[in-house]
């Protein structure tokens, strides 16, 4: 049998090694079976309750201690399997969420304890020049919609649109700046807006939908003035945690993009 090619990706293995450390570390060691109303709490189970503890107080705790943190260690145990029998944990958006938060950790906990060599990151700044000038401006176009579904729509109408800030809704904001600089833009449309600014190509052509904290934007960067760039030694740790931040969040979209390929997904409208 011929496996698919994605599980072949180092990522994939990873998502999976790293799936097996939770079930390894977990409290029981094995998956906990919702059925099975036996639990046996061994030393082992009592050392680590007692670790928690000890790092938290700074101290051991007492016999009689350890006996209530057990006791407490068990209700939770107990409630957790009857919860799992009664479906609790499904439909839930909650547990979802956090479920979902703990496969992005582990697509993005290695770059997390990554050290980059200053090749790596003078590489990073040399291809992101504009993230540290501090007095970057910005020459562009943009288009409000409260919906991204409309922004969408919109984008593939702007080629031959003559009156192309007709297809936009009202909004207070400016359609076109002029040389704005980096705070005056983050200022005016948003963090979110802006750093996705920055990552735009200057090509003059259209792009987005682009988020803000006002709703959708369809961005056309007309020209970007990058100013005087800070030597390397003296930003090499805000080139180092922009560099970590970005490669995070790339970690995140490459593994949920690899797990995406595996589904099949019909959505009914």
């Amino acid at each position: 049998m011929t496996l698919p090619s994605w599980t072949r990706e180092p990522l994939v293995h990873f998502l999976i090694l790293g799936v097996g450390l939770f079930a390894f570390f977990a409290w029981k060691g094995e998956p906990v079976d919702p059925a099975s109303r036996t639990i046996a709490i061994s030393q082992e189970d009592r050392a680590r309750i007692a670790l928690t503890w000890e790092r938290t107080m700074q101290r051991p705790p007492t016999d009689a201690e350890l006996d209530t943190l057990t006791e407490t260690w068990l209700r939770e145990e107990i409630l957790y399997r009857e919860a799992l029998r009664l479906g609790l944990d499904r439909d839930d958006a909650v547990v979802r969420k956090r479920l979902s938060n703990k496969m992005d950790f582990l697509a993005s906990s290695i770059a997390e304890t990554t050290q980059p060599t200053d090749t790596t990151l003078r590489d990073w700044l040399d291809s992101n020049p504009q993230r540290f000038a501090d007095d970057t401006k910005y020459s562009f176009d943009q288009l409000y919609f409260s919906e991204k579904g409309d922004a969408e729509a919109a984008l593939g109408r702007l080629a031959n649109a003559d009156d192309w800030v007709g297809l936009g809704q009202s909004i207070d904001l400016p359609v076109s700046s002029e040389g704005a600089s980096s705070q005056a833009v983050e200022k005016q449309f948003g963090i979110a807006f802006f750093e996705a600014l920055q990552s735009i190509e200057d090509t003059g052509g259209w792009s987005g939908p682009v988020a803000s904290g006002f709703g959708w934007h369809l961005v056309r960067l007309r020209e970007r003035q990058v100013g005087a760039v800070p030597a390397f030694e003296d930003i090499r740790d805000r080139v180092e945690n922009d560099w970590r931040l970005t490669t995070l969040e790339q970690r995140k979209q490459d593994a949920y993009q690899l797990l995406r390929g595996a589904y099949e997904v019909t959505v009914e409208k």
